[in-house]
C-alpha cells in the first residue's frame, strides 16, 4: 500500500439556485491509474449519463468519498466572501474522510491558487500536503473524480428541487429557465423561494424587471 491521495473540488458554486457541492476523494496512489483507465475527466466534458455511470466507479475505486452540500439557507447566512466560505467548505469535507491522506490536490477557486492551498491547510484536522491549482480537474484524475461526484450530487439535488417547483431549469442566471422560474414565482408569491441564494445580483434584476412590469400595468388601470 502506498501513500493516501486526495482530490476535492465543487459543484455549483455560481448558480443561483440549488446547493454548493464539495466532494472529496482518497485513492491510494497506487489505484490513481485506476482512474484515468475508466475515463476519469472533467466533469464539464462528460455528459450527466457518462458522469453517473462513473460516479459508481469511481467509489469502488476509492477508499473514501466525503460529500459537503452546502444549501442556500447556510450560503445566505454567511457573512464572508464565496472564497471563504469554500475555502471551509473545503476544509470541511477533507476533515470528514474517515481515510486521512497523505497528499491532496485541490482545483482552486481563488485567483491565487498558492493562498487557496495555504488557507486550506490551516482549516485541516490533520497533517497533508495540500496543492491548489486552477484547472486541477482536468490536470489530476483524482480531482477529476471528485469533480464528477461534485456534479452528479449536485444534479441530483436540482432533480429533486424540480420535483417540487417544477422547471427550474439549471440554476445558473444565464439559463432562461431560471430567470423565467424566479420571475414567476416573484409574481405569484411575491418574495423567492427559500432554494435561492439571496446575495446573488440576479435576484435584484428579475425583482426589478417583475417591479417594472408590474407599474406598467397598473399605469394603464382606470
Amino acid at each position: 500500500m502506498g501513500k493516501k491521495v486526495a482530490g476535492a473540488d465543487e459543484a455549483g458554486r455560481g448558480p443561483v439556485i440549488g446547493p454548493l457541492v464539495i466532494a472529496a476523494v482518497v485513492v491510494d496512489e497506487n489505484e490513481v491509474q485506476k482512474l484515468s483507465e475508466i475515463g476519469v475527466r472533467d466533469s464539464k466534458r462528460l455528459s450527466p449519463r457518462r458522469r453517473e455511470e462513473l460516479f459508481g466507479r469511481i467509489r469502488e475505486i476509492a477508499e473514501d468519498v466525503s460529500v459537503l452540500e452546502l444549501w442556500p439557507e447556510e450560503i445566505n447566512s454567511w457573512d464572508g466572501t464565496l472564497n471563504e466560505l469554500e475555502v471551509e467548505g473545503f476544509a470541511r469535507a477533507l476533515n470528514s474522510l474517515r481515510v486521512k491522506p497523505d497528499v491532496v490536490y485541490v482545483d482552486a477557486a481563488d485567483v491565487n491558487e498558492g493562498r487557496f492551498g495555504v488557507e486550506i491547510s490551516k482549516g485541516l484536522d490533520f497533517k497533508a500536503k495540500v496543492i491548489a491549482e486552477h484547472g486541477a480537474d482536468a490536470k489530476f484524475p483524482v480531482v477529476s473524480a471528485a469533480s464528477i461526484v461534485a456534479k452528479v450530487v449536485r444534479d441530483r439535488g436540482i432533480e429533486e428541487l424540480r420535483k417540487e417547483y417544477g422547471e427550474i431549469g439549471s440554476g445558473y442566471p444565464s439559463d432562461p429557465r431560471t430567470r423565467k422560474f424566479l420571475e414567476d414565482y416573484l409574481r405569484e408569491h411575491g418574495d423567492f423561494p427559500p432554494i435561492v441564494r439571496r446575495k446573488w445580483k440576479t435576484l435584484d434584476k428579475v425583482r426589478e424587471k417583475v417591479e417594472k412590469g408590474q407599474r406598467s400595468l397598473y399605469d394603464f388601470l382606470p
